[in-house]
């Protein structure tokens, strides 16, 4: 039966078969996984399935609840999506990569207990690695291989918290766990590294952009969002994600403002709109925590929209910098329509599904008196609008010509995009079949007079200062540059890290060589050359030196170097030795 299978299987099963086939139904059996992984998720009845006893632990590796059931729907879309718009991509490195991505983003969704999510998590760290790779070039190569680093770091954390959790509790049941201790405080930093919550956050800019025009799509889809389910579903309620979440929606804005590369502008963008779902964890009210979650389906399809159009943009002109494009609309019209309706999305305008979403975590914060919270979360409405609603298409399909005269995407992007751009109008303009699969039951209306004359009026001058920034010269150049994040700490830090390491240990070599390889050899061979006679030369020198006699130094080694290995020693000399003898087998004797 279907509904007894854990939806990854349908994707983990395709990214083993499909390379063995050719490219026609390669392509048949990728489209098929997702599809089937959706009616999976749909067909699997709540509760707890395929459970097993393992080292007196209780495992579960499909639990299905309200929560995680939206999760799988959302990212089972995108994968459908994902796929169809690579059509044209027949790299089987990045489409098993992405096919075992996107079903490890299920594993740790549908993970009972912590062991399977974390085996699903590190999965999903190797394979989004892989994604990075599959551009093979040099950009991808530094990027994955600093971003794989980074997520096995924050698998050490989230390992060690589960460890200790379970010697606490004596559960690994994926459950409430707040931020109550040392063990807590450690999963809470795991899942951080992968909602790229600052600090560490560095990582997203630095590798989305370098991956290839297919793979970016993938990436925007489930490192970020499954981190958001498994912190739901951990950490309700917990506060310091307020602080956490409202600084994720401020500080990315002016980094995307000073961003050329149109894809670094989307990655910052889509920290930003992370940080709206971990303040709605952090509030943890049910409209709070349905914010977060139909924010989280929403972002997707349109963060994965906007990713769609730039890669069919790269696809059909190689370029991706706001100083390389621009004048596009005429020739990719179609193009130009989806990236509006994502910008659309994106920046909450009415009748857009970010809308109906991203509202219901700012009146969440509203009905908390979050006072401070809500006018930040203000602020960065506005500001996303600025630089993913304005920017990402004035600069890509308007703006100055180019000089590109590119043909239309080809008809299987037209036909993701599209499918992306109507669930965005059609989530915006009917709002209540997402709310009626949300965790908790929904009783808001977004569209109320207040609502939309604020949210239209805060859009216009938003508008408004982008015109007459661009109209002053105040607006930042675009220019060729590379803007430092945090992940300037440990680029360089690494260096200095690996100097200290290199003098340290290999100084410890080196020392050991020297010794140990060179010099006691050494020594040993020059004794053994004529072992008697360097016996008989040193105890007669110890001897010397114990009698305080000197000069029988100089005269027993002259008679060492002239006579034979046969040497008479003195009675004293053979007394001494064997009162040495003796107290050395009295010990042995004794201890």
């Amino acid at each position: 039966m279907i509904s007894e299978l854990p939806p990854a299987l349908w994707f983990l099963a395709a990214a083993v078969i499909a390379p063995l086939f050719p490219a026609g139904l390669r392509k048949f059996i990728l489209l098929a996984a997702p599809l089937l992984a959706l009616l999976t998720v749909y067909s699997l009845p709540e509760g707890i399935h395929l459970s097993f006893s393992f080292l007196d632990q209780d495992m579960a590796l499909l639990k299905v609840d309200r929560l995680n059931r939206v999760f799988g729907y959302i990212f089972s879309i995108i994968s459908f999506l994902a796929v169809l718009f690579a059509l044209q991509n027949h790299d089987r490195l990045e489409q098993s990569a992405g096919m075992v991505y996107a079903g490890s983003a299920l594993g740790v969704t549908f993970a009972g207990d912590f062991f399977t999510l974390y085996v699903f998590w590190e999965l999903m760290a190797v394979a989004s690695t892989f994604v990075v790779l599959a551009a093979r070039d040099q950009a991808s190569r530094s990027a994955a291989f600093r971003y794989v680093m980074i997520h096995l770091c924050g698998g050490l954390f989230l390992l060690a918290g589960i460890i200790l959790r379970l010697q606490e509790t004596g559960s690994l049941a994926v459950d409430f766990v707040g931020l109550t201790g040392f063990s807590s405080a450690l999963i809470f930093i795991g899942i951080a590294v992968n909602a790229a919550i600052p600090p560490v956050h560095s990582w997203l800019k630095d590798a989305y952009p370098t991956a290839s025009y297919t793979g970016a799509v993938f990436l925007s889809a489930f490192t970020t969002k499954s981190a958001v389910y498994v912190m739901a579903r951990t950490f309700p309620g917990t506060e310091l994600l307020i602080l956490l979440g409202a600084l994720m929606t401020f500080v990315p804005i002016f980094y995307a403002v000073l961003e050329n590369d149109i894809r670094s502008v989307l990655s910052y963008s889509l920290i930003n709109q992370v940080g709206f779902m971990m303040v709605g964890i952090g509030i943890g009210s049910q409209l709070a925590i349905n914010g977060a979650v139909a924010h989280a389906f929403a972002h997707i399809l349109y963060k994965g929209l906007l990713f769609m159009s730039a890669g069919a943009v790269i696809y059909r002109t190689g370029k991706i910098k706001c100083t390389d494009l621009g004048g596009l609309y005429k020739y990719m019209p179609m193009t130009c329509i989806c990236c509006i309706v994502g910008a659309a999305s994106i920046s909450a305008f009415p009748l857009f599904s970010g809308f109906v979403s991203k509202s219901m975590i700012v009146s969440a914060a509203g009905h908390e008196h979050l006072t401070l919270v809500w006018l930040i979360l203000m602020f960065a409405s506005a500001g996303v609008f600025h630089h993913a609603g304005i920017k990402v298409p004035f600069f890509m399909f308007f703006g100055h010509d180019s000089g590109h005269r590119p043909k239309e995407a080809p008809w299987n992007m037209l036909v993701a995009m599209g499918i992306a751009a109507a669930l965005c109008i059609g989530i915006g303009t009917f709002p209540q079949p997402l709310y009626n699969i949300l965790p908790f039951p929904v009783d808001y209306v977004p569209y109320t007079g207040d609502h939309v004359v604020g949210q239209l009026q805060l859009l216009m001058f938003g508008a408004l200062a982008f015109a007459l920034l661009m109209l002053s010269g105040i607006y930042p150049a675009e220019i060729r540059a590379i803007n430092l994040d945090t992940d300037w700490f440990y680029r360089k830090g690494a260096k200095l890290f690996f100097a200290g390491c290199d003098k340290l240990f290999n100084g410890i070599n080196d020392f050991g060589d020297r010794v140990f390889v060179q010099q006691v050899p050494a020594l040993l061979n020059r004794f053994f050359a004529d072992p008697s006679r360097n016996v008989q030369k040193h105890f007669v020198k110890l001897f010397a030196e114990a009698s305080g006699d000197e000069s029988q130094i100089e005269k027993h080694n002259e008679s060492i170097d002239h006579r034979t290995k046969a040497l008479a020693y003195p009675i004293g000399g053979g007394v001494f030795l064997a009162v040495i003898f003796l107290a050395l087998m009295s010990l042995l004797y004794f201890f």
